[in-house]
């Protein structure tokens, strides 16, 4: 069995207990970890929270049973229930439970330390293996596959929406010129053939492939959608009170987060509205004024904490029947981005 304490570093820690805690004093309180990995966030909330119970979420049947393990070698087993699903699953996963309400959610949308640190996936540029990229291996799409198989214009379009990359339709034409004669099947190989593309004067800082690798697991896991799609059900499950903590680790995470966010913390109303019905009040209250990041101390300790951004928010009333409404209603990436541009 894999000893999760020496290949995982949970990051900034401290502050999402901080952050987590007081929501969760009351005998009873159910805290949900939408993205367990291998537990360092979970077993720290429930050792701070001893009245909490916690529901942790994963796709990786491999990471959920050693942070199985992992509760029951720290002895808190009986208040922790491991669920088998992706996070998008969330109002599923809480009606099969009989639960209504929980007083916390935590997300932590980076690739897990077991993702990165077992190498047989293809998450990494930096070791060659099978270009897979499945954080759930029960699903069909492959990195391999989208590689093979979309054309040239929805491989730009991955690798400009979801990767930023400069040269986007430079790289897509490539892999459709070069798939023609040798199937793309490994991260050396796209690895070197990104290398050739991108000049030497226009490179990012660190490998030059890390956009598009990005871009592919993004697309290969529906990350951005599911993420969309996920935060609405949270809210609609939150109760008065309870917060929604998450940490982001590229712009496109975060930036999905801070729309959908901010929905809560503004008036809903005109601007010129004389007085403002307490129906149309923010029903968030922000609890860390913008993002957190890592300072140097952590950054030097743990590398991979260096592009986290931390939010949270507090439900602080109800929500309203008409943001209710929108939330239920489902949720893309293009949709809240459009909102977010509306904001």
């Amino acid at each position: 069995m894999t000893d999760v304490t020496t290949i995982h570093q949970p990051v900034l820690l401290h502050d999402c207990v901080d952050l987590m805690a007081p929501a969760l004093t009351k005998p009873g309180s159910i805290v949900v970890d939408c993205t367990l990995g291998l537990a360092g966030h979970s077993t720290a909330f429930l050792k701070a929270s001893p009245e909490a119970r916690l529901i942790g979420i994963d796709r990786d049947s491999e990471a959920l049973a050693l942070a199985t393990k992992r509760m029951e070698t720290e002895g808190l087993a009986d208040r922790f229930i491991p669920v088998h699903a992706a996070f998008d699953d969330f109002s599923q996963v809480l009606d099969d439970q009989g639960i209504d309400k929980v007083n916390a959610v935590f997300m932590d949308l980076g690739l897990s330390s077991l993702q990165i640190d077992e190498t047989d996936r293809g998450f990494s540029y930096s070791h060659d293996a099978p270009l897979d990229m499945r954080m759930d291996v029960a699903q069909s799409l492959t990195a391999e596959q989208v590689l093979a198989e979309y054309s040239f214009a929805d491989l730009t379009r991955i690798f400009r929406t979801y990767g930023e990359e400069r040269f986007s339709k430079q790289i897509a034409r490539e892999i459709v010129h070069r798939r023609e004669t040798e199937p793309l099947t490994t991260s050396g190989q796209l690895n070197r053939l990104v290398d050739e593309v991108v000049p030497q004067a226009h490179r990012p800082a660190g490998n030059p492939a890390k956009r598009v690798f990005q871009a592919l697991r993004i697309e290969v896991n529906g990350e951005l959608d599911k993420l969309a799609g996920t935060l609405p059900q949270i809210a609609n499950h939150l109760a008065v009170g309870g917060r929604l903590v998450v940490e982001s680790y590229h712009s496109l995470e975060d930036k999905t987060v801070k729309t959908f966010m901010s929905q809560g913390l503004k008036v809903d109303a005109p601007a010129d509205m004389p007085v403002v019905p307490p129906d149309m009040m923010p029903f968030f209250k922000e609890l860390t004024r913008g993002a957190i990041k890592a300072d140097a101390d952590e950054i030097a300790g743990n590398p991979r904490s260096a592009s986290v951004r931390l939010r949270a928010v507090e439900l602080i009333r109800p929500i309203p029947e008409r943001w209710r409404k929108r939330f239920d209603q489902s949720t893309d990436y293009s949709t809240m981005t459009r909102q977010g541009r509306r904001g």
